[in-house]
């Protein structure tokens, strides 16, 4: 029932067909003039009058006219509301044109008000679209330099090797400024001058030749400063120190951060690049500062590594002495004897094929190995001999009182030693056998350095004849 009830409803239908309906309507009062004069006056007498033809022309008249007006008026109206159809669909391009100044022509002036405010809006949220994605890339650049910060952290942490450290610094370094180019000065001991120590990215190569004497102008105006350097658009150098710079290092822009170790300049790390109208912005000079600290801190890791190092004299892994150790006595061991006309053997044994070994059974299982063969030899020396560990798979004996055949007596009871502590298993991957070169004072020398050299070579002659052997002669 309800949809028959529609179907006679104007609200259900469209501007043109409730024109339509109002068209009719406006016809129905001529229409019923019409009627009325054509049965009153027109067929009682089977003829036509002008007055009454005048009056169906008028009345058809203003029927046409109050239809044209209405159209009119709905025509505005629906091109109104195709103006905001479009709009709606999001084409706000378009402005409506207003030819009049009635209320649908307010209208019009209402719709293109609201057009214009949101074509503002929409240009405003893509600039803020756009300043949002500017952020977000400052966002992970800035991320993905503090992860660099902490890779480096972790290698001093790890106490990995100084030039590994400095590597990974420079390369990471680069991540600043969007840097084409990463140099770091080191300055040289006991010299006035500055050399490239580590350089990466474009012109690495030619960088690494790159050299700053003492007596060149940018020494002491752009390197040997407590204070860091900043060429871009805005600082600049003096004419000739601005070319000297760029011959020099052939880069526009650069941020320098002098490195200090106690109180002096130790090393310069730079980021350049060759780029028109660069500036570089507080947050660059705080990030490089951070990265120069790090690079600090790890020379002075470095050095007093160093420095522990040459203080130490066990080997950590087996309890032996250690390289240092063994070099300084073994020049002692040389006064001693020539003081007092003794001999001295110095022996230098090195385990056979050790890196197959390790690669194939592992660190561990290496460890273990080191570890024994170790308390082997502490037990077949005397109280007054020394046994040391001075390579990763390298040992050494000094023999104080004993000549070279005592020397290679005793090198030989130790290979017999290892072949019994290591017997052969069925595939002989796990056998160990040892080489041996043996030195004696003052017949191969009257240096530690001599010594050591020296039984080197007659170790490398045993490797060459054959392994697990001895070589004195």
């Amino acid at each position: 029932m309800a949809k028959k009830i529609d179907r006679f409803s104007l609200n259900s239908r469209t501007i043109k067909q409730k024109l339509i309906v109002a068209f009719q309507l406006m016809s129905i009062l001529p229409f019923l003039v019409c009627v009325y004069l054509v049965s009153n006056y027109i067929l009682p007498k089977f003829g036509f009058r002008i007055d009454i033809v005048v009056s169906l022309v008028i009345s058809m008249f203003v029927a046409v006219v109050g239809f044209l007006v209405i159209k009119e008026v709905f025509d505005r109206l629906a091109s109104v509301a195709k103006h905001a159809k479009v709009i709606a669909s999001g084409d706000i391009s378009r402005k409506l044109e207003v030819e009049h100044d009635d209320e649908v022509g307010e209208l019009g002036n209402v719709l293109n008000h609201l057009t214009n405010r949101i074509r503002g809006d929409m240009d405003e949220l893509k600039q803020y679209s756009q300043k949002t994605t500017e952020i977000n890339l400052e966002i992970q650049q800035k991320i993905i330099v503090l992860s660099s910060l902490l890779q480096v952290s972790s290698l001093i942490s790890q106490g990995a090797k100084l030039e590994d450290i400095l590597k990974i610094a420079v390369e990471k370094s680069r991540l600043l400024a969007n840097s084409e180019t990463v140099f770091l000065l080191f300055k040289e001991e006991n010299k006035e001058s500055f050399y490239v120590k580590v350089a990466d990215g474009a012109g690495a190569d030619y960088l690494m030749t790159v050299a700053i004497g003492a007596k060149e102008g940018i020494y002491d105006k752009a390197f040997n400063l407590n204070k860091l350097l900043i060429l871009d658009k805005q600082n600049m150098l003096d004419g000739n120190l601005a070319a000297e710079f760029f011959a020099k290092f052939q880069v526009k822009n650069c941020l320098s951060m002098p490195i200090f170790l106690r109180g002096r300049v130790k090393a310069v790390l730079g980021i350049a690049n060759s780029r028109d109208n660069f500036l570089y912005t507080k947050d660059d000079i705080e990030l490089l500062e951070i990265f120069s600290k790090q690079i600090a801190i790890a020379i002075e890791n470095d050095i007093l590594a160093r420095r522990i190092e040459k203080l130490e004299t066990k080997d950590i892994l087996t309890g032996l002495y250690n390289k240092n150790f063994i070099a300084s006595r073994l020049q002692e061991e040389i006064k001693r004897s020539i003081t007092y006309q003794r001999p001295c053997a110095f022996l230098v044994f090195d385990i056979d094929n050790f890196k197959n070994y390790r690669d194939k059974f592992g660190l561990i299982s290496a460890e273990v190995t080191l570890k024994k063969i170790a308390v082997l030899l502490a037990a077949s020396v005397t109280e007054v001999d020394r046994v040391g560990r001075t390579d990763d798979d390298e040992f050494s004996l000094i023999l104080p009182e004993k000549n070279k055949r005592q020397g290679k007596e005793v090198a030989e009871e130790i290979l017999k030693k290892i072949r019994l502590a290591f017997p052969p298993d069925r595939d002989g991957g796990k056998t160990i056998t040892l080489s041996a070169g043996v030195a004696e004072n003052p017949l191969d020398g009257v240096e530690a350095e001599q010594l050591i050299d020296k039984a080197k070579e007659l170790l490398k002659k045993a490797k060459i004849e054959g392994r697990n052997r001895v070589v004195a002669f």
